[in-house]
């Protein structure tokens, strides 16, 4: 019987209404329902990871279980799945703050594991701003790229009643980001 995949996805959003929540999650299904990977999906909240604004100040007096836990569910994975909500052109500060403090355990919070990167967001841009950021930065932190995708404006191209996008275009896109990150998990024993 072969082995499951347990992948992490979440929205670098601590928005309750995420419209990259709702891209993370259809891109999740689509690797487990479509592509028939057997994978294990745990979608992470940024909200369950509410912590002190980070400073170096507040680390010395120690690093917040919360951050912890969050870079354990990430070296516990064996993929993860993010879309990035673009705040003011950069990542959301719910995100950043969880990652700062993150990072502080060890620079390396990916430890390594495959990553999609995604965003959307409502102009047409599609949050290409905090992807590009994503894309540059993230390999200094463990983060072993597979994939990209983006797109916007959201409500143009995604069905909400369906949780799907509905430009073929872009939905052929996005199966080949998933298929290129698939392809980069662990081999099924």
């Amino acid at each position: 019987m072969p082995t499951r995949s347990n992948i992490v996805v979440f929205a670098a959003s601590n928005s309750t209404k995420s419209i990259n929540r709702r891209l993370a999650l259809h891109a999740a299904r689509i690797l487990r329902d479509e592509f028939m990977a057997p994978v294990e999906i745990e979608v992470l909240d940024l909200n369950d990871y509410e912590m002190p604004i980070y400073s170096p100040e507040r680390e010395a007096q120690g690093i917040p279980q919360l951050a912890h836990d969050f870079y354990d569910k990430l070296g516990a994975a064996d993929g993860v799945i993010i879309s990035f909500a673009e705040y003011n052109g950069a990542y959301s500060a719910a995100f950043k703050n969880i990652f700062d403090w993150s990072s502080r355990i060890k620079m390396k919070i990916f430890q390594e594991r495959p990553v999609m990167l995604m965003a959307t967001s409502m102009g047409g841009r599609g949050g290409q701003n905090v992807l590009a950021a994503a894309m540059g930065g993230f390999p200094h932190f463990g983060a072993n790229i597979t994939s990209n995708f983006s797109f916007g404006p959201f409500n143009e191209h995604f069905d909400t009643q369906t949780d799907q996008l509905k430009t073929p275009e872009l939905a052929l896109e996005l199966r080949e980001a998933i298929a290129a990150f698939r392809d980069a998990l662990p081999a099924s024993a």
